[in-house]
């Protein structure tokens, strides 16, 4: 992501960003500081390309970078809070619409807007809160964010050097291949999660294996019960019939026989009544209603004795139908007590649903052979795809190898070599196949070693400056804050590194804190960080010069002290001619 830093209110909206620069994607519009270490209330904002900050020694120039350090996510500490009274606040505001950007918000689920807030406050206690857009974030969150729009450079962080992902990143800027990378980092990231998703599915394969056997025992165990619904309750009524035989059927031939059978049964008693009344019906009409009813009564307790007949006939003592009854309930009630259950109906879902275990499980064979189908077919196209990668930044080499020992010669290191060396690994990573090294020696005679073993801090310093301004136009770099890198340079290497600096401030966004004036002179603007003593204390403040007060601070930094006259002259030419 390009970085370029525009003045406050330069612009009224993004598109007027986007209309400065093709390659603008964000920028800070910005930096309020309260209350920190040194600085009471300090409010800057910074211009495009170029800015240019100095200040003599102790003046404030690292307590600046610390502030901004805050915003990146770096621990805050209670001794930086000047006045215990009020908090310390340290806020940026940026001006983005870049894709990255925007992803952050969304997979973050914050409300983005073009405009971008940050903020960081720090309690007397060295608490601290952490605000993207006024919503409270995490120092993770904050930190990814920031990290797409701004980067600190010094001599002591020049550790990304030596990180084999820089590296790599290096020559596929200048390989220029990043659609294919961008195809291969789609696939590697589908092969990331197939791989993922078949080790989940394998151990639960693994794991059900014993569950798979015990199911299966289980259904079976009920198919072969052969279960119907509600057959349980009938099964019952039966046995409970069987089990009572011989008393149904003596209570059955009892009611009967006092029915029909013997002298004085019912039905001989009710006839006999009958006759008697028969012959006096006349008499009283009231009578033949109390005959018809004596004779229907008759007439149901002979099919009542009939069926009671019928019934007893029906009834056998069945020792078998009983001990088969016995048996498939006592069958049923065990299932039923196993599987905690008390119908069959309850046993039938048990059933369904053990059967719908096993087909899952089942499934996961199914799946595990899409998954392995997948993964081959990912594996042969990413393989496909790292080759070319590989093939591009092998053609690369060679000129980056000549471009850097060339910028390195003209920063004052004749002597430097510089060698990539590159091998082709077994196993796919985010970046391809490939393993790089970068290899340097600053002296004649001296045997090329891994560059973070020997090479110093200020030879470190050059090599990345040369790098980024080598890759600026083909990358997307956020803003950079050179912080002092030109410290052991002068005479023609400073203009070297100036020229350096200004090419990076052609595609991005440069902050440089120097103490060269060959390199001040260069800027578009130029802020002086300056102590200023207060009745019972000493604040630190920032402000930005004006033609004739860089004049005047160049010739300082020139003259190293109070400037004369022929500074004062050189200064302004230095300016003119920039």
């Amino acid at each position: 992501m390009w970085f370029i830093i525009l003045p406050i209110n330069i612009f009224n909206s993004c598109a007027e960003v986007l209309h400065f620069s093709h390659l603008c994607f964000a920028m800070l519009k910005k930096l309020n500081i309260q209350n920190y270490a040194l600085f009471d209330s300090e409010e800057v904002g910074f211009p495009s390309n170029l800015s240019i900050i100095t200040g003599e020694t102790g003046a404030g120039k690292s307590i600046l970078l610390g502030a901004l350090s805050l915003l990146l996510g770096e621990r805050a500490e209670a001794d930086l809070v000047n006045d215990k009274l009020k908090k310390c606040i340290v806020e940026g505001i940026f001006l983005s619409d870049s894709e990255e950007v925007k992803n952050f918000f969304s997979q973050n689920d914050l409300d983005y807007d073009w405009e971008i807030t940050i903020r960081r406050e720090v309690s007397k206690d060295g608490k601290s809160r952490a605000f993207i857009n006024d919503t409270p974030v995490t120092l993770t969150q904050l930190k990814t964010l920031t990290a797409r729009l701004i980067d600190i450079h010094s001599q002591h962080e020049n550790l990304v050097l030596n990180e084999s992902e820089f590296q790599l990143s290096v020559l596929d800027a200048y390989a220029a291949h990043k659609d294919v990378l961008n195809e291969y980092w789609q696939k590697f990231l589908r092969y990331k999660s197939v791989g993922k998703e078949l080790e989940k599915l394998v151990n639960e394969e693994n794991e059900t294996a014993k569950e798979k056997d015990y199911l299966e025992f289980q259904l079976k165990e009920i198919l072969d019960a052969g279960l119907v619904e509600g057959e349980e309750k009938k099964l019952e009524e039966e046995l409970e019939l069987l089990n009572h035989a011989e008393q149904i059927k003596g209570a059955l031939i009892s009611s009967a026989g006092i029915l029909k059978l013997g002298d004085k049964n019912v039905l001989t008693l009710l006839v006999e009544a009958k006759n008697k009344l028969s012959p006096i019906v006349a008499y009283n009409p009231k009578l033949a209603e109390l005959l018809e009813r004596l004779n229907t009564g008759i007439i149901e307790l002979r099919d009542i004795a009939s069926e009671l007949e019928s019934l007893e006939e029906k009834i056998n003592h069945d020792p078998a139908r009983v001990e088969l009854l016995t048996e498939r309930l006592e069958h049923i009630y065990h299932l039923s007590h196993k599987h905690r259950v008390n119908t069959v109906a309850e046993l039938l879902k048990v059933q369904e649903g053990i059967s719908n275990r096993l087909n899952s499980i089942a499934s996961l064979e199914d799946s595990i052979a899409k998954l392995n189908k997948e993964k081959d077919s990912l594996q042969r196209q990413l393989k496909t795809l790292a080759t070319q990668i590989s093939v591009d930044r092998e053609k690369v080499i060679p000129v980056l190898q000549s471009e850097i020992q060339k910028n390195l010669k003209e920063l004052g290191m004749p002597d430097a070599h510089f060698k990539i060396e590159k091998k082709v690994m077994d196993n796919f990573t985010s970046h391809g196949t490939d393993e790089v090294q970068f290899l340097f020696s600053a002296n004649k005679g001296k045997e090329l070693r891994e560059i973070e073993k020997v090479a110093s801090g200020g030879e470190l310093s050059r090599v990345m400056l040369v790098i980024k301004s080598l890759i600026a136009k083909y990358t997307d770099l956020p803003a950079i804050i050179f912080d002092e890198i030109d410290s052991g340079v002068s005479g023609k290497v400073a203009g070297q590194v100036a020229e350096l600096v200004l090419k990076i401030s052609k595609a991005m966004q440069v902050i440089m804190i120097t103490h060269l004036p060959q390199i001040a002179s260069r800027g578009d603007a130029h802020f002086l960080v300056y102590k200023e003593n207060l009745k019972n204390r000493t604040t630190t403040r920032i402000k930005r010069l004006s033609t004739e007060e860089r004049i005047d601070e160049i010739a300082r930094m020139i003259s190293s002290g109070k400037p004369g006259t022929s500074a004062l002259k050189t200064a302004s030419e230095m300016l003119e001619g920039k």
